[in-house]
C-alpha cells in the first residue's frame, strides 16, 4: 500500500513507521477502552497495544492530520495470524480506532477506503471485518461504503461478547 493524502483535508493514509507504534498503541486503546468496547485490563487490551507485534505479521494503517496520528487500523491477508475471519479471497481489516479529537474529518471513511483499494488491485474478491453490535458510528461508515451484515458468520468471543461479520464484495 502507498500513502496517499486528500489535499482537501490534509489527511494521510499510509503504512504505519515504526516510530508511530506508541502513538498507534495508545490512540487505540484509549478508543477501545475510553469508548467502552474494552474493559480496561482486559486482555484484548494488551493485543490492541501490541503494535510491534501486529506490524510484523500483518499491515498497520495509519491516518496522520497535521502531524498527528488521528488513526488506524490493521491489515490482514487470509490465514495470517491477526486474520480472524477472512477467507481465501478476502482481505479483513481490524481494529480501527479515530481519535475522538479527529472524528468527522473523516479519517475512518479514508482508512476503509484505502483498505478496499487495496483488496481491489491485489486482485481479491471481497474486504470483510469483525465488529461489535455496539459500534453504531463505525457500521454507519461501513454501510455507506456498501458493507453489509453476514448473520451467519458471526461469532462469539471466549467471553461469550457476540460479534458481527459484515462484508463488501468486489466483483
Amino acid at each position: 500500500m502507498h500513502g496517499n493524502e486528500d489535499q482537501a483535508t490534509g489527511l494521510q493514509i499510509r503504512p504505519a513507521h515504526p516510530d508511530e507504534y506508541d502513538a498507534i498503541a495508545a490512540l487505540t486503546v484509549d478508543v477501545y477502552v475510553g469508548d467502552g468496547y474494552v474493559a480496561d485490563g482486559d486482555e484484548y487490551m494488551q493485543e490492541l497495544a501490541a503494535v510491534a507485534h501486529r506490524a510484523a505479521e500483518a499491515e498497520v494503517m495509519v491516518a496522520v492530520h497535521e502531524g498527528q496520528v488521528v488513526g488506524s487500523l490493521t491489515v490482514a491477508e487470509p490465514g495470517t495470524p491477526y486474520a480472524e475471519i477472512a477467507r481465501s479471497g478476502e482481505l479483513e481489516f481490524r481494529m480501527l480506532a479515530v481519535s475522538k479529537q479527529a472524528r468527522g474529518l473523516g479519517v475512518g471513511t479514508a482508512l476503509v477506503r484505502a483498505v478496499v483499494d487495496q483488496a481491489r488491485s491485489g486482485g481479491y474478491e471481497a474486504v470483510a471485518l469483525t465488529t461489535m453490535f455496539s459500534m453504531v458510528d463505525a457500521h454507519r461508515i461501513y454501510e455507506r461504503l456498501g458493507f453489509v451484515g453476514v448473520p451467519e458468520r458471526d461469532w462469539a468471543t471466549h467471553d461469550g461478547l457476540q460479534l458481527m461479520v459484515m462484508r463488501l464484495a468486489l466483483s
